[in-house]
């Protein structure tokens, strides 16, 4: 069986970095799976960029500024800039070898001028059956990649709160009516990381009459695995928590949130303290209650060293599909409390394998972390997430839902013929 993954990015964000993770958890149970991204940031068995020359690089940065512009004079603020996208502007990859030699196309995260609704178009036409795995909602949406509490994607979009001037006929309007005549008879399966972003898609206008399937990301626990010792300089006397992607900018990852649960964690200043990576904000940083660390952007295997380090991590995104920072963590032997938002809830076990606090409370949130830290039996904590990565996220279990669902769509498209 061959199969091509669709991705803009190669090792760039989770959904990049997901894809590139199923496509070896595939081949590793001897799927012939390739990986066709905007360009290729490495070489790598089975992975090819549609962009490989100078005039093809130029080309793809072009077609990425053309959307970002397309949708420049139409955004509210510049806080949305990279949270709405059109597929206005992408490349037709309909007769690349890989997607020409594929029993099954499987999209994952096409936006930013990859493939535009056009390429989608050249994609159905070629009959073969198509997998899309949604990493956010935009596949369902007029356009935003997360509604917040907008819920006008169950009947039609419009009225964009994502757009300076929101009315009946705007963009996120014009986009869903694109996307209702193009899904109204594609060969599209849809699959979401998460039971919660599943059901939204069987929920929603656009992709309702479509099946909508729930497949965990996956995560290689031969390389996200518990250590004896710490690598990573902190002091062991002490406790840390780990905030993992830091961005204080975003209002969705509850940066906020967890500062104000840190700063009641101040009667342990003395015990605890706080491990951060990714993009920072010094000043968001101060004033957190707790010794803090920002080890600023790691490479992987300093990401891994990190995650075996730390004794909690705390996700406290309000919105967010299926982090891999979760799993990462939890593969690791360590611990995760956050939000129950999104996903997020169904990453963790409550009190069993971390600890699922009430969304928009910082108070239950520091309590999560005291939970860990202080009143579980922390080493049956470890044991339990290690048990569930195994059953759930392990590449051996990911891999053969996938052939599963390979296998009977492409048995359905024999039965047609």
């Amino acid at each position: 069986m061959k199969v091509v993954h669709l991705s803009t990015y190669h090792t760039f964000g989770g959904a990049g970095i997901a894809a590139l993770r199923l496509h070896h958890a595939l081949r590793g149970i001897g799927v012939q799976s390739s990986v066709l991204v905007q360009e290729a940031e490495r070489e790598e068995a089975g992975v090819e960029g549609f962009a490989n020359g100078f005039l093809e690089k130029k080309m793809a940065f072009a077609r990425f500024a053309a959307e970002r512009a397309y949708f420049l004079f139409q955004e509210k603020e510049k806080s949305v800039r990279f949270h709405f996208s059109p597929l206005w502007a992408g490349t037709d990859v309909s007769a690349h070898p890989l997607v020409r030699g594929a029993d099954v196309i499987h999209l994952h995260w096409i936006n930013f001028g990859f493939l535009s609704l056009y390429s989608l178009k050249k994609l159905f036409a070629l009959g073969k059956p198509v997998v899309w795995t949604m990493h956010d909602m935009s596949t369902f949406t007029g356009g935003c990649h997360y509604s917040r509490e907008c819920d006008r994607y169950l009947t039609h979009c419009g009225f964009c709160p994502y757009l300076r001037t929101p009315g009946a006929d705007d963009l996120s309007s014009r986009v869903f009516e694109q996307k209702k005549a193009l899904f109204s008879n594609a060969p599209l399966t849809l699959v979401s990381p998460s039971r919660w972003l599943a059901e939204l898609g069987a929920r929603a206008a656009l992709t309702k009459h479509l099946t909508s399937l729930a497949i965990p990301n996956p995560i290689d626990t031969s390389v996200f695995a518990p250590a004896a010792s710490s690598e990573i300089d902190l002091d062991p006397a002490k406790k840390w928590i780990l905030f993992a992607g830091v961005n204080t900018q975003d209002p969705r990852k509850g940066f906020a949130y967890f500062k104000e649960a840190t700063q009641q964690l101040n009667d342990r200043a003395d015990r605890w303290g706080i491990v951060v990576f990714g993009k920072t904000d010094p000043e968001a940083l101060t004033g957190m209650g707790l010794e803090v660390r920002a080890l600023g952007s790691l490479p992987a295997h300093e990401v891994v060293r990190v995650y075996q380090a730390v004794d909690v991590m705390v996700v406290p995104s309000l919105e967010d599909n299926y982090p891999n920072t979760v799993i990462e963590a939890m593969a690791c032997g360590t611990p995760v409390v956050g939000f129950d938002s999104g996903g997020i809830a169904e990453q963790i076990e409550h009190r069993t394998t971390g600890y699922v606090a009430q969304l928009y409370s910082a108070g239950d949130l520091a309590s999560g972390i005291r939970f860990v830290l202080e009143e579980a039996d922390y080493g049956q904590l470890r044991e339990n997430t290690l048990r569930v990565i195994q059953q759930r996220n392990s590449f051996g279990v990911v891999a053969n839902a996938y052939l599963s669902l390979y296998q009977k769509l492409i048995a359905a498209v024999g039965r047609q013929v």
